[in-house]
């Protein structure tokens, strides 16, 4: 079997993108081709590989145990045509690749921390950082699709990676300032759980670390508002009357909201730790090396415990 490299290169590309999409139009238009255009490649790889790759019916229908093996090797030898050019860069000098981030939604506040520094040590390079589940991210490095997650370092995190620890998470009560808890010095979590909250969605690690600690305190968490990202319940905390928990990184980003204040949660033991995970393999990734190298030269944890107290005004 002969195939050509730069169509193979392309078939390839195709095809993760319609991993990705999971509809032959969206995955077209995302490669900026026709939908037959995409499928006549596609069709052609399987010819060439001679397996049958996609389910196909009136619509996708996704990929066969053979499919999914091609999107696999798809995306490895697509990461590392493109390891092979950000290399070539650097040898030159200078990063020009996109470093691509996963983080979790809590860590987005403080991801300009790592974004600043990224590029002061590579402006010839771009950073592109996306919010997704703990979970999503995972996924998404195993197959080569971003170069490094910002998330928690706990049982979650998947072997084979490598993890390097930025800082700890604590949690702060954001309320109206005229309610009676926001005169504590500390607001316990069964107290909280009496206030109409807005939280982030179970399928994010920070609800589900929250509704631990509102278990331990033999309590549970009702939200009124569930959103998934970080922005959305700011935007509802503009109804007076709400009140949510949130991680003291969303204060450096964001600070707080008016007419509400700030009070710790009791925190018995030091919060998760929240860092990069990026693949341990060799030769390893230059955009990973590149984000390790950013974000181990910034103090993130005295950095953001600063902001939090300057928002934490002194019990009335």
């Amino acid at each position: 079997m002969v195939v050509h490299s730069e169509l193979l290169m392309q078939q390839f590309e195709y095809l993760v993108s319609l991993a990705h999409e999971r509809h032959f139009g969206r995955a077209a238009k995302a490669c900026n081709v026709s939908q037959p255009t995409l499928s006549v490649a596609i069709r052609r790889l399987e010819q060439e590989l001679g397996v049958v790759i996609v389910l196909r019916g009136r619509r996708f229908e996704g990929f066969t145990d053979e499919g999914n093996r091609v999107v696999t090797w798809a995306h490895r030898i697509l990461a590392e045509r493109d390891e092979l050019l950000a290399d070539v860069e650097r040898m030159r000098g200078r990063l020009t690749a996109t470093a691509r981030v996963g983080a979790i939604p809590t860590a987005i506040p403080a991801s300009p921390l790592l974004t600043g520094r990224f590029l002061r040590d590579n402006p010839d390079a771009t950073i592109r950082v996306e919010a997704m589940s703990s979970r999503e991210i995972a996924r998404r490095l195993a197959d080569f699709e971003i170069d490094a997650g910002l998330t928690y370092l706990d049982d979650e995190t998947p072997p084979g990676c490598r993890r390097i620890e930025l800082y700890r998470e604590c949690y702060v009560l954001l309320a109206p300032c005229a309610h009676p808890l926001m005169s504590q010095k500390q607001v316990k979590w069964a107290q909280a759980a009496e206030l109409p909250l807005c939280a982030l969605t179970s399928a994010m690690r920070n609800r589900r670390i929250i509704d631990a600690h509102m278990a331990a305190d033999g309590a549970r968490l009702h939200p009124v508002v569930e959103a998934d990202t970080v922005g959305a319940l700011y935007a509802h905390l503009s109804n007076p009357n709400m009140a949510t928990i949130a991680s003291h990184t969303w204060l450096y980003g964001f600070g707080v909201p008016h007419g509400l204040s700030a009070r710790p949660m009791v925190q018995e033991t030091p919060g998760p730790a929240v860092g990069l995970i990026v693949l341990d393999r060799e030769p390893n990734s230059i955009a990973a090396q590149a984000l390790v190298a950013a974000g181990s030269q910034v103090d993130f944890t005295t950095t953001l415990r600063s902001a939090l107290d300057t928002w934490l005004a002194p019990p009335v």
